[in-house]
């Protein structure tokens, strides 16, 4: 059984560049839970944190980017936004990303926890060299 005080935490930092969007979320989502490390345990985040650049090169297999809607409501009568995955992926990546990832983890306080380690970039800067990230390669995982 992992403490949280005895926890280490690692930096990650995944490139999506052509890869599928569901490919990409299962890895990182698995990371995030801690299921990587031997110590894993389900009740304590045990995760790293991941970077993930090039959200907007993500790629949609499939008919995803015309025929997978994403769904808000502004609490008002008639007040139901519907985007499709397409539009998403060119008007907010990040959000796509994100929403994806947050679907594969858990419904609780404990996913909230996990999923505030996820840090999404659209483009291929971001702002975590301090960290010293290391580079994960998703294309030797799949």
């Amino acid at each position: 059984m992992a403490k949280p005080t005895e926890i280490e935490r690692k930096w990650y930092v995944v490139d999506a560049t052509d890869i599928a969007l569901g490919r990409v979320s299962a890895v990182v989502a698995s990371i995030l839970r801690g299921k990587n490390k031997p110590t894993f345990t389900p009740n304590i985040d045990t995760g790293d944190n991941v970077i993930i650049i090039n959200a907007g090169k993500v790629k949609l297999t499939g008919r995803k980017a015309t025929h997978k809607f994403y769904y808000h409501h502004s609490n008002h009568p008639g007040g139901l936004k519907t985007k499709t995955a397409g539009e998403l992926l060119a008007n907010n990546p990040v959000r796509l990303v994100e929403n994806s990832i947050k679907g594969m983890l858990p419904k609780n306080s404990l996913g909230h926890q996990q999923f505030l380690k996820l840090h999404v970039y659209a483009d291929a800067d971001h702002k975590h060299e301090a960290q010293k990230p290391e580079a994960l390669d998703l294309t030797k995982l799949i």
